[in-house]
This record gives structure tokens, C-alpha cells and sequence, in this order.
């Protein structure tokens, strides 16, 4: 059935025109790159990371959309769906072009740093000109045509709530037994508290997919609690170098400091959205995608991050459950450090492992079980990439490695990944109704 629903989606949404000229994919995904780097230099926090990876993602999925005229329709699926017009389409249309300019022109008016972005639109136009030939009059209509559609959807992004979270109650920590409270080295204030009143794309609520209940705090070492905190300090006091390593590929933190002396250093790294971006890009390119089926998976995935980390959100900020690190130093070493930083929110459910999950889901969705890949995104980072013989094996991974870097309990790891394949799995069987005839 999954099989037939796939070739149903990529017949609407497929192959109705031709290039003009052969533009390869890789084009595209180095372009998406493009918004992870700008992210990094303003160090966006994972959740916000998702929200502008959703919206430049619907940018170009919409450009492509106008073009088919009778696409598979993701905004049709949508919580609340977008009111979006017709724009005229240019006689010498290139897909390839615009949706990457659109793309990265929902990016240039959304991010803070968006102008950044003016670079690689630019390098895009310049390499339209070079490599493939196009004339400036054709460019130029391509460009209004994607400008136009970009529009349409920064305007929709206006309405999801996001403008209204500065003005909402500030967050005060609990302090009790129990509860998250900031941690060392920079003590940072909870990150993104309100997060589940962003509005979904797919989902009907932050509370559509929830999560089994953690287990209850407690100082007894013999309670569910006890030992799953005596299993991350045992685990840290004999780790090998595997499990280091894959820690450190998937620590993802935008938020790292290293001290040198008085000097605090920021570390920056991609976020875990940004991460499994890139695992999309790589399956894209290796598999020879179309453009058409580029951009799809790209959007889909932004727009299943954006869901994951709302519903996961919900949950951590409900559970309001103690790190590792603050429960350790505390009951059983005040010396205990995790190897990896840890972040700034509350615990439960483990964010890396829901988004992870979410994103397996639909990636196999996409491009079938056992698609083997090799993860180069962390190369950027000095990290040596990894393979992996499925997508729900790097989402695996994924979820085990925040047990390795000390910063989650593993019945959070486990809870998050049932909670994102929640998640993943809504989203496909909106996907699958309305492939069918």
C-alpha cells in the first residue's frame, strides 16, 4: 500500500513539463545548506530552527505547486489551510530556479540574519546565466514569479503565533526536587517555554501525540528514577570510544561553551533539524531524486520537524522533568559532568529522539526501509561521516546518543522516539488519504 500511495504522490505532483536545461539536484540542496549556515551565525535554537526550515521549505514546494497546476497538495492537509492565489506563471519557467529562489527569499524575510541570504540568491542567478544559459529577461520574470510566491507565504507564516511569544508570561523555574533547573556552565534560561502554542502545519493540537509518563522522581537508587540515573553515571564512568564518537555526531547543540581560563568560547554546531536536512539532501542526491521529488521530501520533512518540536515541547515544558546533570551533582557526585553540554529545557521527552523518529518516518516514507546512506552533515563540523543501513537506524542512534552524552534519562529517549514515529505516522496517513483515488 505504501508503495502504490508513493507512486500515486509523484505521478500528481511529478513530471508534467520539462527542463529547459539539466540542473542537478545537488544545486538545490547546496542552496538549502545556505539557511543552516545563516542559523549558525545567529545561533537559532532547535524549535525556531524548524519553524524557518518549515516555511522556506513551503516557499519552494508552493513555487513548484503553481507550475503543476494539479499537484499532490500538502496545504490541503494542513490545520489551517493557506489562502494562497494563483501567480502567473513565466513562459520560460524553470523549476529548478524557483524554488530555490523562493526558498531562500521566504529565508531572506524571516531570519534575522536573512540578508545573508542575498549572497547565494546572487550565486543562483549568476550560475542561471553561466551554467545553464538563461537569458536575463527569462531570469528576471523567474525571479518576480518566485518573489511573488514567497510572499504569499511569509504572510502565512505571520499568523501561526510566532510574533506573540515575547509577550506571553515569562518563565520562573520550579524550584523543587524533581523539576529542571538551569545547568552549568552558562546557567541559561529555558529556552522557548511557550512553544506549543505555535500552530501545526499537520497536526490538530501540541497535544494530538503525547508520550508515556516518565518515571516518578525519586532519591531512592532501588526506584525506576533511581536507576535510570545511576545508569547514565555508570554509562559516563565506562564508555568506549564508538559510543563517544556517537555522541559527539549527534550532539547538535547551538548552545555549547568551552572555557579557556576567563574566556567563554561559543561552539557552534547545526541543530538537529538541521541535521537530519542534511540526511534528506544526501538521500536526495544519492538516489538520483528529481527536483520535483527534491523539494517534496525537503518540505515534508521541515514541516514534520516544525510538528515534532511543538509536540515534543509540550510535553517537556507539562513534565517540567530535572537533567541528569542536576540529579547527579546533587544525590550522587557533585563533580559529575556529562560529556556533552547540557541543554537548556527541561528533560522529558528527549528532543533529538522525537524529531529523529518524526524524520525517519517520513524519509522511509519517501525512499523505502533499508535505504542505505552515508551522514557526511557533520563533516562541515570536523566530524567523519557515518553509515547507516536505514533511516530508523540513524534515528536509533540518534536516540541512544543523548544516553552516551549524558543528557538524557533513557526513558525519555525511548518515550521521545515512540512519541516522533506518533508524529511521523499521523502525518503519512494524511499524506496516503489523500493519495488515494
Amino acid at each position: 500500500m505504501k508503495a502504490w500511495c508513493m507512486f500515486v504522490l509523484m505521478c500528481c505532483f511529478g513530471m508534467a513539463g520539462g527542463k529547459e536545461k539539466p540542473v542537478p539536484v545537488s544545486d538545490f540542496v547546496k542552496s538549502a545548506f545556505s539557511l543552516s549556515e545563516v542559523m549558525l551565525h545567529d545561533v537559532v535554537n532547535p524549535p525556531a530552527a524548524s519553524r524557518f526550515y518549515a516555511y522556506c521549505m513551503l516557499g519552494a514546494y508552493q513555487a513548484l505547486n503553481q507550475i503543476e497546476r494539479e499537484p499532490f497538495d500538502l496545504p490541503s492537509r494542513f490545520k489551517i489551510r493557506p489562502s494562497f492565489s494563483n501567480v502567473p506563471i513565466p513562459s520560460c519557467v524553470s523549476k529548478d530556479f524557483v524554488a530555490a529562489y523562493a526558498m531562500l527569499e521566504v529565508g531572506r524575510q524571516l531570519m534575522p540574519s536573512g540578508y545573508l541570504l542575498e549572497k547565494t540568491q546572487a550565486t543562483l542567478l549568476q550560475d542561471f546565466k553561466k551554467k545553464y544559459h538563461f537569458s536575463s529577461q527569462c531570469l528576471e520574470q523567474n525571479m518576480a514569479f518566485a518573489k511573488t510566491v514567497a510572499a504569499q507565504v511569509v504572510e502565512y507564516s505571520k499568523t501561526d503565533g510566532y510574533s506573540k511569544l515575547s509577550t506571553l508570561k515569562r518563565y520562573s523555574p520550579v524550584v523543587a526536587e524533581g523539576h529542571w533547573y538551569p545547568t552549568p556552565p552558562e546557567y541559561m534560561a529555558a529556552v522557548e517555554p511557550h512553544w506549543q502554542t505555535i500552530r501545526p502545519f499537520f497536526l490538530d493540537s501540541a497535544q494530538q501525540i503525547t508520550s508515556r509518563s516518565a518515571a516518578e522522581f525519586s532519591t531512592d537508587k532501588d526506584s525506576p528514577f533511581g536507576k535510570l540515573m545511576y545508569e547514565v553515571y555508570d554509562i559516563s564512568k565506562k564508555m568506549s570510544a564508538e559510543q563517544r564518537a556517537i555522541a559527539g555526531f549527534w550532539d547538535c547543540n547551538p548552545f555549547a561553551v568551552q572555557y579557556s581560563g576567563h574566556m567563554a568560547i561559543g561552539i557552534k554546531k547545526i541543530s538537529p533539524g538541521g541535521h537530519w536536512m542534511g540526511i534528506t539532501g544526501i538521500a536526495c542526491v544519492s538516489s538520483s531524486a528529481s527536483i520535483e521529488k527534491t523539494v517534496l521530501a525537503h518540505a515534508l520533512v521541515a514541516l514534520t520537524l516544525h510538528d515534532a518540536f511543538i509536540s515534543c515541547w509540550h510535553v517537556k515544558y507539562q513534565s517540567d522533568r530535572v537533567r541528569p546533570e542536576t540529579a547527579i551533582n546533587k544525590y550522587i557526585d557533585p563533580s559529575w559532568r556529562p560529556l556533552l553540554q547540557t541543554p537548556p529545557f527541561p528533560e522529558n521527552t528527549s528532543g533529538h529522539s522525537v524529531i529523529s523518529a518524526a524524520s525517519a518516518s517520513i524519509l522511509t516514507f519517501l525512499f523505502g526501509d533499508n535505504f542505505k546512506f552515508t551522514d557526511t552533515s557533520e563533516e562541515y563540523f570536523g566530524l567523519p561521516a557515518r553509515s547507516f543501513g536505514s533511516f530508523q537506524q540513524a534515528s536509533a542512534e540518534a536516540g541512544i546518543s543523548r544516553l552516551y552524552g549524558g543528557i538524557h534519562f533513557r526513558d525519555s529517549i525511548e518515550n521521545g522516539q515512540e512519541q516522533g514515529e506518533g508524529v511521523g505516522q499521523a502525518i503519512v496517513q494524511k499524506i496516503q488519504e489523500i493519495a488515494r483515488p
